[in-house]
């Protein structure tokens, strides 16, 4: 995880949010939390408006669904001037209802672990694309209780944290250094 933090430093103004929720995070030396789409840092010390941010993210991502929706419903009535038959419309409904549930699968489970295989997870952005409904819905909901990915982010910013901790504690005490016994 540490590996990629000096690269996001900077970044997090990109992404929505300054640095302000890191404390002191330029000039920290250790793991830096890694910036979440539209919170930036904030989510390590839920200040800079992250409340805020998280009201927005729902309220946009609903609004967002929404809009997909009514545009489905446009395009589905287009369908039904042109005549094309049951089966078709019932195709496509079905098409859109399956890629919305695994989409929101998807992305539901990008917020509580990293994916194991990540070229599998290349190969499903198409479908995630036409069931963009579900992943809006994922962001909703997940939005409702924290910033989506928050606990997965927290728990590897935690745990890089404890182990930073450790080595730099084992190398600056001498006491916890063992010396070799002499024979």
């Amino acid at each position: 995880m540490s590996e990629n933090h000096d690269e996001n430093r900077g970044s997090a103004s990109k992404d929505g949010g300054s640095g302000a929720g890191a404390p002191g995070a330029a000039s920290r030396t250790g793991p830096q939390p890694e910036p979440i789409r539209f919170f930036g840092t904030t989510w390590v010390g839920h200040d800079g408006g992250y409340a805020l941010r998280r009201a927005a993210v729902a309220v946009g991502s609903v609004a967002s669904a929404a809009a997909g929706c009514l545009v489905l419903r446009f395009a589905h009535e287009g369908l039904v001037t042109a005549q094309v038959g049951g089966f078709v419309n019932t195709l496509v409904i079905v098409m859109f209802a399956v890629c919305s549930a695994v989409a929101f699968r998807k992305t539901w489970e990008g917020f509580t672990r990293r994916p194991a295989d990540p070229s599998r997870e290349e190969s499903l952005r198409s479908l995630k694309a036409i069931g963009f409904i579900g992943s809006l819905l994922a962001y909703f909901v997940r939005s409702l209780t924290e910033a989506p990915g928050e606990k997965l982010l927290r728990g590897e910013y935690e745990t890089a944290l404890r182990h930073y901790e450790k080595r730099r504690t084992t190398r600056s005490d001498p006491a916890a250094r063992r010396k070799p016994k002499r024979r």
